[in-house]
């Protein structure tokens, strides 16, 4: 039995985990549930899974939540209640799929008390990847990932040194704009961006499908991932989303994971490994599909490539800037103030404008972090 802390539990990737604990009853246990302000749906999880702990953002709704127990599960409060969820003495495995930088602290708290973490928030090897994947050496713990395509990188690679790649390469559906014109991106809007040809996600990571910057983003998360340089990390189009990343090595051979899509398949990977248990919850037929395609990604049209390379390759706080000003931008075109093409112009502006520090502890990473934010947001409102 794998015990497991799993932190955004009402999100979609949160509530896919809960499918995959429920389909192996006897092999795992969530011992520690926390949501943002969910209290109804965390309530009726914890009623069902019968946690440790559950923790709450909002401290009121806390309160409700708390009486709604009746007292046999723990409930804790905002950031101190994620740290104490993370630390629990009986957890294998602490999944953070918490959106934002509220993962940082619980993924660096559970290193240091020997989990296992199972990333799927982007912002913390983003951010700090620098920081978790030393802490995770020092501490001798896994960082094991919940994103497909560094899932697929992972189970290719198979233990395989860093010296042994030539190149990683991410794939990319190519998102809802892949053949739209480039003259046509001022006039895009939040719902046809919002329309996902392969995945059904939360709306900040559809957009970053639309924009490409969700790939950017994995691009800097597998540099960290697996020790390579941002030069050996690439980008091509692969609209049936069936390979999900492939491994190019040094002899010349290449190594792809296949499968339908469904986010399922990677938490469960996260979730059992090192095992494989036999699920049938994902099925996949390439005779129906007939055949797989692919194309170069077009940098010009999706700047946000180029953007995070740049960030990628300098490091330092860079990369906190990139993701802060991108999430400032997607909020603003969300909410009308921003056009689909604005949002790329409005992170290559406060990446410009930051003069990056070289390996910052995390104070400086979330200072920089707020300041690209504050950037943002003035530049989005002058």
């Amino acid at each position: 039995m794998k015990n497991v802390v799993l932190l955004g539990s009402t999100g979609s990737i949160g509530q896919n985990t809960l499918k995959v604990v429920e389909d192996f009853p006897g092999r795992l246990r969530l011992i520690g549930l926390a949501a943002g302000n969910n209290a109804e749906l965390l309530a009726e999880q914890a009623r069902r899974h019968q946690p440790l702990a559950v923790c709450l953002h909002d401290p009121e709704k806390a309160v409700d939540l708390r009486e709604r127990l009746q007292g046999k599960t723990d409930v804790w409060q905002g950031p101190e209640g994620l740290v104490h969820l993370a630390t629990l003495p009986e957890a294998d495995l602490v999944l953070i799929a918490i959106v934002g930088t509220a993962g940082l602290q619980p993924a660096l708290a559970a290193i240091r008390a020997g989990k296992d973490i199972a990333v799927a928030s982007k912002e913390i090897l983003v951010m700090a990847g620098e920081i978790v994947m030393r802490e995770a050496e020092q501490h001798r713990v896994r960082v094991l990932t919940v994103d497909s395509e560094h899932s697929a990188i992972f189970q290719c690679l198979d233990g395989k040194p860093a010296d042994s790649v030539r190149r990683l390469w991410l794939t990319a559906s190519g998102g809802p704009f892949r053949n739209t014109p480039k003259e046509e991106f001022p006039r895009i809007t939040i719902e046809r961006a919002l329309k996902h040809p392969s995945w059904s996600m939360g709306r900040k990571i559809t957009i970053d499908s639309a924009t490409l910057f969700n790939k950017g983003l994995e691009m800097i998360e597998a540099r960290w991932l697996f020790g390579v340089e941002m030069d050996r990390v690439q980008v091509m189009v692969h609209p049936q989303s069936i390979i999900h990343s492939l491994v190019e090595f040094v002899d010349g051979s290449w190594l792809a994971q296949l499968s339908s899509p469904d986010m399922c398949l990677p938490i469960q990977y996260a979730l059992t490994y090192p095992e494989r248990i036999a699920s049938q919850r994902v099925q996949t037929d390439l005779v129906q599909l007939g055949q797989l395609t692919f194309e170069a990604a077009d940098n010009k049209r999706f700047p946000a490539l180029d953007l995070a390379r740049q960030a990628g390759n300098r490091g330092g706080t860079l990369p906190a800037v990139l993701n802060a000003a991108n999430e400032v931008a997607v909020q603003a075109f969300c909410e009308g103030r921003l056009r689909f093409d604005q949002i790329s112009d409005l992170v290559a502006g406060v990446m410009n404008q930051h003069t990056a520090i070289d390996h910052p502890d995390l104070d400086r990473i979330l200072q920089a972090d707020a300041w690209a934010r504050q950037t943002a947001i003035g530049r989005v409102c002058g």
